[in-house]
C-alpha cells in the first residue's frame, strides 16, 4: 500500500544534557534515517541540526531543543517521515508498505491471506500472512519471495512444503 507518511520509529529517551533525543527505528533502516532531512513529530516538521548513530538508535539534535527538559517533551512520541523524502532502490519497500498486501502462491495465483506484520530477526525479516486457510511465516529472502507489487497490492510467494503452520 503506497503511503504518504512512513513510521520511522519512536523517541524513546533523551541523550545527554544538550537536548538530543534518541530515536529507536521501527521498520526503517538506520542508513535511510541518517539521510532523511525532515522528520515529523506530532505532525510538525523538524529538520535536525545534527544526527549520529549510537547503539542502534539515531540521536537527533532538533532546532530549538537546547536542554534535557525541552527534549523530555518528545519522549514517547511517534516519528514519521514523508515517503517522497526517503527514496529506496527499485524493488525495496518499507515494512509498513507491505502490511495489507495480498500474499499469493506464485505458481497457482491462489490467495494465501494478507501480510499482517513484518517481523524483524537478526538473519532476515519474516512476513506474517494470516486470514487465509492457514497462517504462514514467510522468510523475506529471494528463495521464498517471487515478487512484490505494492501498487498492485500483491506479494507472490514460492510455496514450499511445510511453509504453513498447520500443514502436516
Amino acid at each position: 500500500m503506497e503511503l504518504e507518511f512512513i513510521t520511522a520509529g519512536q523517541i524513546v529517551n533523551t541523550h545527554g544534557i544538550r537536548g538530543e533525543v534518541k530515536l529507536l527505528p521501527q521498520g526503517v533502516e538506520l542508513d535511510v534515517l541518517e539521510d532523511c532531512g525532515t522528520f515529523y513529530i506530532g505532525g510538525k516538521p523538524f529538520s535536525p541540526t545534527a544526527r549520529r548513530v549510537h547503539k542502534g538508535c539515531l540521536l537527533l539534535k532538533l532546532e530549538g531543543v537546547d536542554d534535557m527538559n525541552a527534549a523530555l517533551a518528545f519522549k514517547g512520541k511517534k516519528v514519521t517521515l514523508r515517503r517522497a523524502d526517503a527514496p529506496l532502490p527499485a524493488g525495496e519497500y518499507f515494512d509498513e508498505e507491505l502490511v495489507g498486501l495480498t500474499a499469493r502462491d506464485a505458481e497457482t495465483g491462489e490467495a494465501l491471506g494478507k501480510v499482517e506484520e513484518v517481523l524483524t530477526y537478526p538473519a532476515h525479516k519474516i512476513y506474517a500472512v494470516r486470514g487465509g486457510k492457514d497462517e504462514y511465516l514467510i522468510p523475506a529472502v529471494p528463495a521464498f519471495i517471487a515478487g512484490i507489487d505494492v501498487p498492485g497490492g500483491t506479494l507472490d510467494v514460492h510455496m514450499m512444503e511445510g511453509l504453513g503452520t498447520h500443514e502436516n
